[in-house]
């Protein structure tokens, strides 16, 4: 039995990782996704017939049912409810979901164990500290995606030392606990301050930051359940958890790099709510600023022949994705070439544009990515900005002492004719402001996305 409970594991391993390279591809993503599903419910059946489950008799299985029925229907309820502009804090909240989870079933091995080993008490450790921080740390990055906390209040003096000391503290906690794994109390107590370690360390992250943080806490819940694997000598567990932190990494990587900024930096939390480095916006703005509207906008896709569309969180807050696809179809029917600039960061969560722009049916191969799209602004009749801010900023090239120096961007600023659909001139997460907005070869059209969209689309159909 248990040797073909060892297969069922390895199989759902294979499927795990054959879900992540299909995963890598748009085209491919939705068979991925279904290779990791059918990976944990074969991981799942195998843990149902372990033979400690066996023997906990009817009352064991009766608990898990019990468990896996009130889990499916919320997270059911979850995936049919949740809106694409929650989708981040979807996410977020399923990483802390983990990481509690961890914390949890480390504790019970804990107390249940006779005669502990050191493999048990060291996983137990770090399932304590690392489930603890993602918990705490994802339900702090929800409660910044969403507005709730000013990244100023956040940030306060002593921070970094504070953080420090709190980390040393939980590494000697740690220890206790492995010297004395008796001490069931000192497990909680250490618990207590990981969580409070996991406060400190998000807290101060601000919003421009937000998809690393979220790739990041991603790394960390894969991390805690791979402990939560040693605890339980569960090889599934320790394969799945290592390949969701290893990939929660390797993204939190690209997105650094996206924002040429290192990993540690976005950690110290100094971009996205720090009083902002340059001129003023009256000084970049004033007497500059050409507003338009959806006709005149109308009539230079009359004479376009080509237009990069470039979406940005104003897109997901108006939930403009199909008036968008509608729009481009539109220009299509007429003979104009119409693509996608995605940018790595653009949104609250990594591929936050991808997943929209494919809810809507927009076709994978319209969507490029930056290094793809940039040398084409230059040949791009008009680009059609909506709602991005910090990553077509081109201060990021320009300014050295500017919070998104070096940051690469999209550079919208090359093409003929920029429009940007925005409803005021507001700053991005960076709070800095975009002479983009004031360039000559730019336009800007106030209003909500959608409404703007569905504007545009009226008046090109009346042309």
């Amino acid at each position: 039995m248990q040797n073909a409970i060892n297969l069922a594991y390895l199989a759902a391993s294979v499927l795990f990782i054959l879900g992540l390279i299909k995963l890598s591809h748009p085209r491919t993503a939705v068979f991925g996704n279904q290779l990791g599903a059918i990976g944990m419910l074969i991981a799942i059946l195998a843990t149902l017939l372990d033979r400690q489950i066996i023997q906990s008799g009817i009352s064991g299985y009766v608990t898990i049912f019990a468990g896996l029925l009130v889990g499916g229907a919320i997270g059911a309820t979850f995936a049919l409810k949740v809106k694409m502009t929650s989708m981040p804090e979807m996410v977020a909240l399923l990483n802390g979901f983990g990481g509690g989870a961890s914390v949890l079933i480390a504790g019970a091995a804990l107390h249940d164990a006779t005669d502990p080993t050191l493999q048990l008490t060291v996983a137990t450790v770090a399932s304590a500290i690392i489930g603890s921080v993602t918990f705490w740390g994802s339900l702090v990055a929800i409660v910044k995606l969403q507005d709730l906390v000013s990244d100023k209040f956040s940030r306060f003096p002593g921070r970094q030392p504070l953080s420090a000391v709190v980390g040393l503290v939980c590494i000697a906690l740690g220890l206790w606990v492995v010297n004395s794994p008796d001490s069931f109390a000192m497990y909680w107590i250490l618990v207590v301050v990981s969580s409070i370690l996991g406060l400190l360390l998000i807290m101060p992250i601000g919003g421009a930051d937000m998809p690393v943080a979220v790739a990041l806490l991603n790394s960390y819940s894969g991390l805690a359940a791979a402990a939560a694997g040693f605890v339980l000598s569960n090889n599934s567990l320790i394969i799945t958890g290592s390949l969701v932190g290893a990939s929660g990494i390797i993204l939190s990587q690209i997105m650094c790099k996206a924002m040429n900024r290192s990993l540690a930096n976005v950690l110290s939390g100094t971009v996205g709510g720090e009083s902002a480095v340059g001129p003023s916006a009256d000084s970049v703005y004033a007497g500059k600023v050409k507003s338009t509207s959806a006709e005149e906008v109308a009539m230079l896709f009359e004479s376009a022949r080509r237009v990069v569309i470039v979406p940005g969180y104003g897109l997901a807050v108006s939930q403009a994705q199909h008036a968008v696809r509608d729009l481009a179809r539109l220009l299509e029917e007429r003979g104009i070439e119409v693509e996608f600039a995605i940018h790595p960061v653009a949104g609250r969560m990594p591929g936050h544009m991808n997943v929209l722009l494919a809810e809507a049916d927009v076709a994978y191969d319209k969507l490029k990515e930056m290094d793809e799209i940039n040398p084409s602004f230059e040949r791009t009749d008009v680009a059609l900005v909506i709602g991005a801010n910090d990553v077509v900023n081109p201060v990021a090239r320009t300014d050295p002492k500017s919070p998104i120096a070096g940051m690469p961007i999209l550079d919208v600023d090359k093409a003929r004719t920029v429009v940007v659909i925005k409803r005021s001139l507001s700053p991005g997460f960076a709070g800095i402001p975009n002479p983009l907005f004031a360039a000559d070869n730019s336009l800007m059209y106030f209003a909500d996305g959608r409404k703007a969209i569905t504007d545009l689309v009226t008046a090109v159909k009346e042309l």
